[in-house]
């Protein structure tokens, strides 16, 4: 019966909103950076863009590895078994600090490839700079990360949440000094935005290391946690979580990231208008990734003691309700298609007056597409994170990469730049990609749930 899968929805979503909010913050900075940037000219956005799409390959890897641990700390938490969820905590901690630096330093080496890329001379000069001083931001995101998915794990959600929105409002004064030179300190543009994303993110993993080391029930776990020794064992069982994980996420997000990059084959303004759709989209997007967290947690708790029929009511509840969600998601997109671009844009601004009307034009028609994939966007985060509760991850690792490479990409290469479809053939691609994705994890997770179902 549906009550069985409703009443599930208030848990769900008590668990689900601050992990939002939380994930909501990562994409936020790079929002406020857009919005603000934008005001600049289409130029600077198509910059912020390009820049970005280094940092979102990066982070989609940190992100994905990340949500190895929390699977792991949700089973030992269902079960009491405090000596193993600080030995993830130690062991998570170091893995994700060295991909960090190492991420870090592989963004620097590859800031060459800009100008190799077809992309317009003038947004490739103004984003060398800016990715210079965003990509270190990269550090402080991973150390937030393992925090995060470590409280994420304990159901433990709001201080993440809490420290996300310190960080972002932040972030905006920030923007605004920076960017535009008030309170007497110089007018940086875009290379303000970057020092501003910097100082928040190191700003953000201070206020949730301050809550967790002075919270009486993290203290436990963090306890001779310099000297807790070191288990190969323990790094083999979170890399096998973790490397799948960061593998998803890194498909899913390069896709997106080629769309940014074949985009700017096109030219600056349907870079911008492609930012502009592609924030939105990352948005509502960070509701499914919430969701799909309470996934981890809760599937993960259920798989910890073995309670199979009601990991699976709870799963497809989870289903139901992010579903439900972007149904309304769509219709907004929808309704406000054209309004959303004017967010991003001075349309009073005379001398740029050509350049952004045609971004908005662009922005408007890709956000109809948007809308339709909110639907099959938001199905796949969440099967993912509920196989992820499974601790299933290679295969589902395999169909991303089918449904991503395979299948959307080529479609986003032939439509947009072979039959010149532009931007509406990128994003066409990008639909047909997140349709079967979402249709193979679904298929996917049913019949792995209802294979240990058959083993009770």
């Amino acid at each position: 019966m549906l009550a069985d899968y409703t009443k599930e929805f208030k848990r769900n979503c008590t668990l689900a909103f601050p992990i939002i909010l939380g994930l909501l913050g990562h994409t936020l900075v790079g929002l406020i950076d857009n919005i603000m940037v934008g005001k600049l000219g289409t130029a600077e956005l198509a910059a912020a863009s390009l820049g970005n799409s280094f940092l979102f390959m990066a982070m989609s890897v940190i992100l994905g590895y990340s949500t190895g641990i929390t699977p792991l700390i949700a089973a030992n938490h269902s079960t009491q078994n405090s000596a193993k969820i600080k030995h993830v905590l130690k062991h998570g901690f170091i893995l994700i600090t060295l991909l960090s630096i190492i991420l870090t330093v592989i963004v620097f080496l590859c800031r060459p490839l800009l100008h190799e890329m077809k992309q317009t001379p003038e947004v490739v000069e103004l984003a060398i700079p800016y990715l210079n001083i965003a990509a270190l931001s990269l550090i402080p995101l991973g150390l937030f990360q393992v925090f995060k998915q470590f409280a994420d794990g304990l159901s433990q959600t709001k201080y993440a949440m809490i420290a996300t929105i310190v960080a972002n409002l932040l972030n905006v004064l920030l923007n605004y000094i920076l960017i535009y030179g008030k309170f007497g300190c110089p007018e940086l543009g875009i290379i303000g935005a970057a020092y501003g994303t910097l100082i928040s993110r190191i700003v953000m993993v201070i206020v949730l290391f301050l809550f967790l080391t002075y919270k009486s029930q993290f203290i436990p776990y963090f306890k001779g946690f310099i000297k807790e020794v070191l288990s190969k064992k323990a790094f083999l069982e979170i890399n096998a979580l973790g490397v799948p994980s960061a593998l998803q996420m890194f498909f899913e997000f390069g896709i997106f990231t080629a769309a940014i990059w074949l985009s700017g084959m096109l030219g600056k303004n349907p870079q911008a208008a492609n930012q502009i759709a592609l924030n939105a989209s990352s948005f509502t997007f960070m509701f499914a990734m919430g969701i799909g967290v309470v996934a981890i947690i809760r599937v993960g708790n259920q798989y910890g003691i073995k309670h199979y029929k009601d990991l699976r009511r709870i799963a497809f509840s989870l289903f139901l309700l992010i579903f439900t969600l972007d149904i309304l998601f769509a219709i907004l997109f929808f309704i406000f298609n054209t309004l959303i671009p004017h967010v991003y844009l001075d349309v009073n601004d005379i001398n740029n007056i050509v350049d952004n009307t045609e971004v908005a034009i662009i922005a408007g028609e890709l956000l109809l597409i948007a809308g339709v994939f909110q639907l099959f966007d938001g199905m796949q985060a969440v099967v993912l994170g509920a196989l992820k509760g499974l601790q299933d991850v290679k295969v589902p690792t395999i169909i991303v990469f089918i449904a991503y490479w395979v299948i959307a990409f080529p479609v986003c290469y032939y439509l947009g730049i072979y039959l010149d479809y532009g931007s509406r053939g990128i994003w066409i691609g990008l639909l047909v990609g997140l349709f079967c994705s979402s249709i193979l994890l679904l298929f996917r997770f049913n019949n792995q749930s209802k294979r240990l179902l058959k083993q009770q």
